[in-house]
């Protein structure tokens, strides 16, 4: 697990060039929020999480629980599930708007990318405090 990483990944690197493109200035992995989110617009007082099946528990194609050490997984996974809410609480408390972005909307033959930016792009612009973009 250690050659895993946390940040920089190739969907958190697609998501940042999609917003780039549009005209989105953001920071990144800000250490003083709740869950350190992935990107943060300030301007909008935005957060977006870029989460992967496999780690997240997403109930997708894409994850599946292995079969070795069982009891490892499904408690690793559930306490990323539990810290994953935690998160999204404390930001929406605060007043922070949370985005989330599953690799299931960024992975496949099928997927049309340029939605995904759509949808983001047309969440920062309006007012909804949550966006959950899945594949």
């Amino acid at each position: 697990m250690s050659g895993i990483r946390a940040k920089n990944t190739k969907p958190e690197i697609l998501i940042r060039s999609l917003l780039h493109r549009n005209g989105f200035r953001f920071r990144l992995h800000v250490n003083n929020l709740p869950g350190k989110p992935d990107i943060v617009l300030t301007r909008y007082h935005a957060v977006i999480f870029v989460h992967g099946c496999f780690w997240h528990g997403h109930e997708c194609p894409l994850f599946k629980w292995p079969r070795t050490r069982p009891d490892f997984w499904r408690e690793k996974i559930g306490r990323n599930r539990t810290n994953d809410h935690k998160a999204r609480e404390a930001l929406l408390v605060a007043g922070w708007r949370v985005g989330i972005v599953w690799e299931c909307a960024l992975r496949g033959a099928g997927k049309n990318i340029d939605s995904v930016a759509q949808r983001l792009s047309e969440w920062l612009r309006n007012n909804a405090q949550l966006l959950e973009v899945v594949g």
